[in-house]
């Protein structure tokens, strides 16, 4: 089952009763408040400006503006739920991620095997996640138009830990040919837009990864390869990296389609809510992206403990 991704925009008082998470919007205003249903402002009316979801439903919930008030009761279920919560800032960009500390049976055995993964081992799993990145990156290049055969021989040539660099190799021509030439485009995350677009896609795709991490036993903050002592989701961020472009394919969309991407719109955000759901090809068959990414951190979690070698990656299709 395709969990949904809960969208809050506006102020609201989310609470929680018979299961069900309780929305109650103080005053109305013209912007939506959920991403699936853009007429729910006037269920809420109808319904007295209330409304319930199934939190057995609710994969992914975003909480974007400071008066917004949520109770411990309502938290508590989500967690247990396994579902992500994702905390906006004043600037409506992506601030904080809330996950449950135990949502698999067999987590303490899943943890202690990937404490004691080896180096080599995680060496021979950063290849892989490389190769996969660098060769997505190539096809999604390929589907703009720009030749990427370059690309796809160094996805070929990545060796145990990529000691080459060819990830960073591979990343000075994808940013370089993915937007439009007179766009004079760099990839920085604090740098000018469309790099605040690609952030907020980055940071939900992280919250996807991150709750499947969870799910599948295995600690998001002990990396393959990322190791900063300030990140609490290292391993997010490795897995996370073949993933980039079909982030990246919707933010180049936007570009080229000629909508302001100056700021994050309303009508922005709605279209990068869509990323759990888009579909990607992996193991040859069309999944939405979610369920690809459990496929993928289950794969994560036989390496570690000597079931399996190699990590299910998907591939993008044009």
């Amino acid at each position: 089952m395709i969990k949904r991704t809960i969208y809050f925009g506006n102020p609201a008082y989310l609470s929680k009763k018979d299961e069900q998470l309780v929305i109650k919007i103080p005053s109305v205003k013209e912007e939506t408040t959920e991403q699936a249903e853009p007429d729910l402002n006037q269920k809420y009316k109808n319904r007295g400006n209330e409304n319930i979801i199934p939190i057995e439903d609710i994969g992914i919930v975003i909480l974007d503006n400071q008066q917004i008030t949520i109770t411990q009761g309502l938290l508590a279920a989500l967690l247990e739920n396994n579902s992500a919560v994702v905390t906006c800032d004043n600037k409506h960009h992506p601030a904080g991620l809330f996950l449950p500390l135990e949502s698999n049976l067999e987590q303490s055995q899943r943890f202690q095997e990937q404490i004691e993964a080896t180096v080599p081992l995680k060496k021979q799993l950063w290849q892989q996640t490389i190769s996969s990145k660098i060769l997505n990156q190539a096809l999604l290049l390929n589907k703009i138009g720009i030749q990427s055969d370059n690309m796809k021989k160094w996805s070929r040539d990545v060796k145990s830990g990529d000691p080459d660099n060819l990830e960073g190799r591979a990343a000075a021509y994808y940013w370089k040919n993915l937007f439009p030439q007179e766009l004079d485009f760099k990839r920085d995350r604090y740098g000018e837009p469309p790099n605040n677009l690609l952030n907020y896609g980055y940071a939900i795709l992280r919250a996807v990864v991150a709750r499947s991490l969870v799910a599948s036993g295995l600690l998001p903050t002990l990396g393959i390869h990322h190791h900063n002592k300030y990140n609490a989701f290292c391993l997010a961020d490795d897995i996370m990296e073949p993933y980039r472009p079909f982030v990246d394919d919707i933010v180049v969309t936007l570009v080229r389609d000629g909508e302001d991407f100056t700021e994050l719109t309303q009508s922005i955000k709605k279209q990068l809510l869509t990323i759990p759901v888009v579909d990607v090809f992996i193991e040859k068959q069309k999944r939405p992206l979610m369920i690809a990414v459990q496929r993928t951190t289950a794969s994560l979690a036989k390496c570690f403990s000597g079931d399996q070698r190699k990590i299910i990656y998907p591939v993008f299709r044009l």
